[in-house]
């Protein structure tokens, strides 16, 4: 029998029955509607199968296979059903309307089928064909059998029945599917990472993922108790921020412009989310004509009850309550459209912003020094702020697109409805176009330099918390603050002021211009049109006024957000094409085989290297080197002879610009000032290598490190603070020289390590790790060195100034030849028999101190241990190089600092939001919100006057009248524009801008009186993170979310009051309804609010990491470890990550729940409405006044919860400000009467039973002193590292507090007055040169009380005076950020001018001249001792024993007490004293 496919059926082709009420026609229904279901699922399916057929099997449990076998039984079944229908249909000839139907049925289960089967063992999640197609397919079902059982139920009832048992059977398949493949742990996968909460996105199936239901067992722990980050899912493998970062960087090496680099990368999805965007605003105005039908079936079906043609030719009962389900499934599909496209805009924001901050930092690596030009603030700014903003334009930049097509479908709408009146408001729209375009360039101009105003802030405040020691010793902080607030104040305020009212002034056009569209096009349409204007018409047109309101608003909000990202994308291009670092500055060469005795390791022939690319003179020039294996190279050379730029050379940080530079293997380095990271001693010593015990203990004794450990609270796994801020210079220096000891590579570089470790210890490193017997002796080692000491020990010595190797060759050579360099140098700092004569280190070659008296018992450097035979034995052997270690973990294993963050659990405090208002001003606060429910009242008394002539023009029939009624309608919507200006006014430019004053200052007082262990427990990454972090959102983004808020309550409250007015019944469910939302609302906030907050402290991990590599740049380029740091801060922007997706997630959970019961309430809404019709009768008016609101309700109650919530998590922001306003003080800095005129007068000082300690946990690091010294006295303080010399001058400034008794300066108890006082009487020459970014005026003298003839002589007296001039500019020549621009020695006697302007009675130098020269340190010595110091008492701490020899007397400590202290001539006598020992050992005795 031939099937025809044609159409059996009376009534034909066509969709609507001509016959029947409100009904299709059986073929359409069959033909149509069915078939094309089927059709599309046999194409997709057969597809999906073939695609599947290629995948690997799972391995399924017994329980897994059980299900799989029921479903396949119950689709088997269901087939049989099918064909029972057909071979019925054939056999009884029964009049169908379309027979194909009944065989693409058939055909499509059996399909199913072998879809089902391969997906339950190829895949993880259920098949989402399968899913889609049930539902839909027996909607279409129902329907049908709707027709069938109006039309020909006798015929068909077995027909019927056979398509209910198939569907039913399909529906229970349908059920089994829902549950995926998986219900045992054998079903998954197995993963390697303990403890891994894997992504339940891999198992979701598509309804979970559209309703984010995913989420839920996230939130059910929420609920029950504080989330942490072991609780939280991790990232989908092609999320990782390593995969983000390769995609970005190969698209950046294909497209020039960074624009195309980021969509060609990341741009999949975003265009897939702009697709449903487009989706779905045809779906929200679909809504509007939906609420159309509904009105005018309510005004015909009225019309027909009053004429009594109801039962004849009335409208069905059905129509309305279809229209309704119309508008219920509309606003459901559109609900979940919607939040698909956010989640996709916000994981592609993520994805963004993961691969910008890898990029930036791997192009950090690489930075020239004339790529940093900018400095670290910046770059650390381009993370935090440039970045975020990308991914802020990720989130809305679609709405660019979307609004203009919204724009467009709103006009066409509209001009359906009122015809070409529409069209006067669409001349008012493209008139309003130019001037935001013009606000918009106001704006951008402002944005760019705001940025610039916070990069400045951020950098000076960077700078500060870097020197904060150095500040708070001067007594300075008082200068930097008003720096900081002149920046503050004086810029950013000010723009901040002005940035606010073209806001406020943005935001109210965007409001206002809606209402002035909907006033005109009404207005035109009265006066022009005859038919009359009625509720079918005005509240369509309203509710599609209002839907522009949104595009427009945005609209702008858009325009800044994409005009920051323009500004942040040429920040960030010229960024990423900033210079890099010459990649063939030297050839690194990798053998096959190992390297043997005397192999050259390093060469450099004629090489010409220049800091700058730019730069006029060589750095360095005609530079001949090199260097073999075993054999020990000194470098020596007067302050800025080029020592370390050589070194920088030789790791290819310089360019060269001639000759080449060739190095065989591998290298490490010891910089000459120690980079120490925020991790543990052990991290700081392996520093990424594997952990190879025996030679980790080798390294510990021979770098003297044991005795140091010992006192520390947990032994080598003691965290130190960033930057080794919990250890001395002396420690600092040997555990940055054990990192490229342990690294044992074939060129060590040592840059003057020796210079801040005392005498004997420096002699014990030189024997065991740098000489001749060391662990070192076998490999290549460069020495820089300032020392004499062991000048003998060299294999060959080099000798450089300005920038030329004058001099080079064995060290006997060069002494014999009376007219070198290195000849004079010895003769005139020792004799040529013992060549240390006035250096704290003992001559000659012998390894074996001459002295082992109390030095030795004190030290206990086991030397027994390293002096076994078999170690010896081992050590002429060259030792395997390190290996580097796997990578971490992403989770939990990483250092966050000394001390974890603080965060907060649980609700945010009230008092949190009271000090923020507070902040902001009550009455400012107050007269925001009045001023925003008068703008709500306006629009609402606008809108009723709509309805009331509505309701007139149809009992009229015509628009007379229309004066009066417009009249009204555009005073209150003019009324409601200008208050609704005035409200965001007073938050914009009174509110925000004085809270966000009062916060910054306050938090920037309060870290600035933190006492010094605070700044050394707190990663300074940290600190920065709240001051731009933290203070952006308080500036920016607060005021808006707060704004929103109170709008929508008070929409919200009008909605609610609007429709309960109008039905009464509504109000019944109201308490319920409210119960339910605050339900949700606490759910989520449980939830919600851990997750920001976690996403906030996993964020600072990032910049903390950030800056810490920042300043050690070379050590990491030295170690070629750029890929192991890479991958370090892939981790921690992957932490950050694992945060940040659930609490997007979380946000998108709530809104699809919420507007679900949204769409439910219109639903019951319109059902109301519709039951009251059929029953009693209703005006349309009123109903689509109701309606016309109850669309915004939904809307208005979800934005209520989200801007609610979002509040809640941007408060979070004050919370951390508002902690570190209120940190624990140190003393105060003044205090009145309680000082003399002119103290100190004399400058005598007095220890009384003096003990103190770091931090109330720790142990005594100064036991019971009791010391008295005399008016004008010199003092020389000495002991091993770690005995409390350093401690003790810090005890004088008070940076530590004692634990008992007390200190007196001229009879005045130093613990009874202000630290200011205190600290502007002492001067001090740390042992850490510290310097600030600006001019060399401001770097000597920052509170500018100093006339420049002094600053001169202050040079002069430190041997700066001809450098200075030899600079353009002078005193006002610039200096780098931390001085990076002078050398070591140059920035340690700048810091000495600073001490000689001071001209205070007392004066403490510790290791002031580690860094410099022996003839540097000459000419200062005798300053010292000369007549402007004459009158001074002296502390000097110093590891050259022969600077102190002079003193009055010695002060010897060991381990916190006071060993020895008398002269050093009475100490010298006595052979069995420790200061004996040492001078003997430093052969000075």
């Amino acid at each position: 029998m031939v099937l025809s496919a044609t159409c059996r059926d009376d009534e034909g082709w066509v969709p609507v029955s001509p016959w029947r009420q409100f009904d299709l026609t059986p073929c359409f229904e069959e033909g149509i509607l069915l078939s094309s279901v089927l059709v599309l699922f046999i194409i997709f399916a057969a597809f999906r199968s073939f695609a599947l057929s290629s995948f690997q099997s799972y391995p399924r449990s017994q329980k897994s296979i059980w299900v799989l076998r029921l479903k396949l039984t119950l689709l088997l079944l269901a087939t049989g059903t099918s064909l029972a229908n057909l071979i019925l249909l054939i056999l009884t000839r029964r009049h169908v309307a379309l027979l194909q139907s009944y065989i693409l049925e058939i055909l499509a289960l059996v399909t199913a089928i072998f879809l089902t089967y391969i997906n339950h063992w190829r895949t993880r999640t259920s098949s989402s064909l399968v899913l889609l197609l049930w539902p839909t397919y027996l909607v279409g079902l129902a329907i049908w059998a709707r027709t069938v059982s109006a039309t020909n139920f006798a015929a068909l009832k077995v027909v019927l029945i056979l398509k209910g048992v198939m569907a039913c059977l399909a529906a229970v398949s349908f059920l089994l599917e829902c549950m995926g493949p998986e219900f045992t742990a054998e079903d998954r996968p197995p993963h390697p990472e303990k403890g891994h909460v894997e992504s339940p996105l891999l198992t979701a199936n598509i309804f979970s993922i559209w309703s984010f239901s995913w989420m839920s067992t996230l939130m059910k722990i929420g609920a029950k108790s504080y989330i942490t980050e072991d609780d939280l899912p991790s990232l989908i493998p092609s999320d990782e921020a390593t995969q983000l970062g390769v995609k970005l960087r190969e698209s950046m090496k294909k497209h020039k412009s960074l624009w195309v680099a980021l969509f060609t990368a990341y741009g999949g999805p975003y265009v897939f989310a702009g697709v449903l965007k487009l989706v779905q605003d045809s779906l929200a105005f679909l809504q509007p004509q939906l609420l159309r039908w509904l009105l005018s079936y309510i005004s015909s079906y009225q019309e027909a009850r009053l004429n009594g043609s109801l039962l004849n030719s009335g409208p069905s009962k059905l129509e309305g309550f279809a229209v309704a389900v119309l508008m219920f499934v509309a606003s459901v599909t559109q609900t979940v459209i919607l939040h698909q496209y956010f989640q996709r805009c916000f994981e592609t924001g993520m994805r963004v912003r993961a691969g910008l901050v890898t990029t930036i930092y791997q192009k950090a690596l690489v930075l020239s020094a004339d790529g940093r030009g900018s400095a670290s603030g910046d770059i650390v700014n381009l993370m935090s702020v440039d970045a975020s903003r990308m991914q802020d334009l990720c989130t809305y930049g679609l709405i660019a697109f979307s609004g203009p097509f919204q724009i467009t479908l709103a006009f066409v709408s509209l001009y359906d409805i009122l015809g070409w009146p529409a069209f006067v408001g669409v001349a008012i729209m493209i008139f309003s176009i130019p001037l935001n375009t013009l606000i918009a360039r106001v704006l951008k101009r402002m944005q760019e330099k705001q940025m610039k105003n916070r990069d400045e802030r951020t950098r000076l405040m960077s700078e500060l918390l870097t020197n904060i020691k150095s500040i708070k010793l001067y007594a300075w902080e008082n200068a930097f603050i008003r720096k900081i607030l002149s920046v503050r104040n004086d810029k950013e305020v000010r723009m901040l002021r002005k940035l606010g009212i073209a806001t406020s002034l943005n935001g109210s056009l965007w409001t206002g211009i809606p209402l002035l569209v909907a006033f005109s096009s009404f207005a035109t349409a009265a006066l022009t049109s005859d038919t009359p204007l009625t509720s079918d018409r005005i509240f369509p047109a309203i509710s599609l006024f209002m839907l522009l309101q949104f595009p427009l608003a945005m609209f702008s909000q858009v325009t800044s957000n994409v005009i920051e990202a323009m500004v942040s994308v040429k920040r960030l291009s010229s960024f990423l094409q900033a210079d890099e670092l010459q990649a063939d500055a030297r050839e690194v060469v990798t053998r096959s085989r190992r390297l043997e005795e005397g192999d050259e390791v390093l060469s450099i022939t004629d090489g010409e290297f220049f800091w700058s690319k730019d730069g006029t003179h060589p750095t360095l020039e005609g530079i001949n080197l090199t260097v073999k294996k075993g054999e020990l190279v000194g470098v020596l050379g007067r302050v800025g002879a080029g020592k370390t730029s050589l070194m920088s050379a030789i790791i290819g940080e310089m360019r060269r610009t001639e000759g080449e530079v060739k190095l065989s293997g591998c290298m490490s380095y010891a910089p000459q000032t120690p980079w120490i990271m925020s991790a543990t001693v052990r991290d700081n010593i392996l520093f990424s290598h594997e952990f190879d015990e025996p030679f980790y203990n080798m390294v510990l004794d021979a770098c003297a490190l044991r005795p140091d450990l010992t006192l520390m609270p947990q032994g080598d796994m003691t965290e130190v603070g960033e930057k080794g801020i919990t250890l001395s210079g002396g420690q600092r220096a040997r555990i940055a020289l054990a990192r490229a000891v342990y690294a044992r590579a074939d060129l060590v570089i040592l840059d003057d390590v020796l210079a801040a470790v005392d005498s004997h210890v420096a002699r014990h490193v030189f024997d065991h790790v740098i000489g001749p017997n060391g662990i070192l002796a076998t490999k290549a080692r460069i020495l820089v060195t300032n020392s004499i000491s062991f000048i003998k020990q060299f294999d060959q010595v080099v000798y450089l100034r300005r920038g030329l190797i004058i001099e080079s060759g064995s060290y006997s050579s060069l002494i014999n030849n009376e007219q070198s360099e290195l000849y004079k140098l010895v003769k005139g700092h020792g004799n040529l028999n013992s060549s240390g004569m006035s250096t704290p280190f003992t001559g000659g070659a012998s390894s074996t101190p001459s002295s082992e008296t109390a030095v030795n018992s004190s030290i206990v450097l086991t030397e027994e241990k390293l002096d076994s035979v078999t170690e010896k034995l081992q050590r002429k052997t060259s030792f395997r190089k390190a290996v580097l270690s796997d990578t971490l973990p992403v989770r939990g294993s990483q250092s966050d600092g000394l001390t974890k963050e603080h965060t907060e659990q649980g609700r945010v405090k009230k008092d949190v939001y009271f000090s923020y208002i507070e902040a902001a001003s009550k009455f400012g606060s107050a007269m925001f919100v009045i001023a925003t429910v008068l703008t709500q009242l306006g629009s609402l008394a606008g809108n009723n006057m709509l309805r009331a002539w509505g309701e007139h023009n149809r009992e009229t029939g015509d628009n007379s009248n229309v004066g009066r009624y417009l009249l009204g309608y555009g005073l209150f919507s003019l009324g409601s524009t200008l208050t609704g200006a005035l409200s965001s006014f007073i938050l914009w430019v009174y509110c925000s801008i004085r809270s966000s004053k009062h916060l910054h200052d306050s938090m920037l007082y309060g870290v600035m009186r933190a006492p010094m262990s605070f700044f050394e427990q707190t990663p300074t990454g940290r600190i920065l993170n709240l001051f731009s972090r933290d203070i952006y959102v308080v500036d920016f983004v607060l005021a808006r979310v707060i704004q929103n808020v109170i709008r929508t309550l008070c929409t919200t409250g009008v909605i609610l009051w609007v429709i309960g007015f109008s039905f009464p019944l509504f109000l019944v469910a109201v308490p319920f309804l409210g119960y339910f939302y605050i339900r949700v609302m606490i759910y989520y906030l449980s939830t919600s609010r851990e997750l920001k907050r976690l996403d906030a402290v996993s964020r600072s991990p990032i910049f903390a990491w950030f800056s810490e590599s920042l300043n050690g740049l070379s050590t990491i380029r030295a170690f070629n470890q750029q890929p192991v740091f890479a991958a370090n801060i892939a981790r921690r922007v992957d932490r950050n990550q694992i945060c940040y997706v659930p609490s997007i997630s979380v946000n998108r959970w709530l809104a699809v729940r919420l507007e679900l019961v949204g769409a439910t309430i219109i639903f019951v809404a319109a059902n109301l409405a519709l039951s009251a019709l059929v029953t009693t009768g209703v005006d349309a008016g009123l109903v689509g006044f109701v309606l016309s609101y109850a669309l915004n309700a939904t809307g208005a109650l979800n934005w209520l919860v989200r801007s609610l919530s979002e509040v809640e998590q941007n408060v979070v922001s004050v919370e951390r400000i508002l902690h570190y306003k209120n940190l624990e003080p140190e003393a105060p800095a003044e205090l009145s009467d309680v000082l003399p005129e002119e103290w100190p007068s004399k400058g005598e000082v007095e220890f009384k039973n003096y003990s103190t300690r770091y931090r109330p946990e720790l142990d005594l690091v100064l036991k019971n002193i009791s010391l008295n010294i005399r008016h004008k006295e010199k003092i020389g303080i000495c002991g091993r590292t770690g005995s409390g010399k350093s401690s003790l001058l810090l005890s004088l400034f008070r940076i530590i507090e004692p634990a008992s008794g007390t200190i007196y300066i001229d009879g005045v108890d130093i613990t009874k007055i202000g630290l200011h006082d205190l600290r502007s009487a002492i001067s001090i020459v740390p042992q850490s040169p510290d310097l600030f970014e600006g001019s060399i005026r401001e770097n000597i003298d920052p509170t500018g009380s100093h006339e420049d003839a002094e600053i001169w002589v202050a040079l002069e007296q430190s041997h700066l005076k001809q450098f200075i001039e030899s600079l353009p500019g002078g005193l006002d020549a610039p200096v780098k950020e931390g001085g990076s621009s002078l050398s070591a020695g140059q920035r340690q006697l700048l810091c000495f001018a600073r001490a000689l302007l001071r001209k205070s009675k007392i004066l403490v130098l510790d290791e002031a001249t580690s860094a410099v020269d022996l003839e540097t340190d000459r000419a200062i010595q005798t300053i010292i001792r000369g007549p402007q110091f004459e009158d001074v008492t002296m502390f000097t701490i110093a590891h050259r024993l022969n600077t102190i020899l002079e003193s009055d007397r010695v002060l010897v400590l060991d381990a916190g007490e006071v060993a020895e202290f008398d002269s050093p001539k009475n100490l010298l006598v006595k052979s069995d004293s420790a200061f004996y020992s040492l001078a003997n050992e430093a052969g000075l005795v």
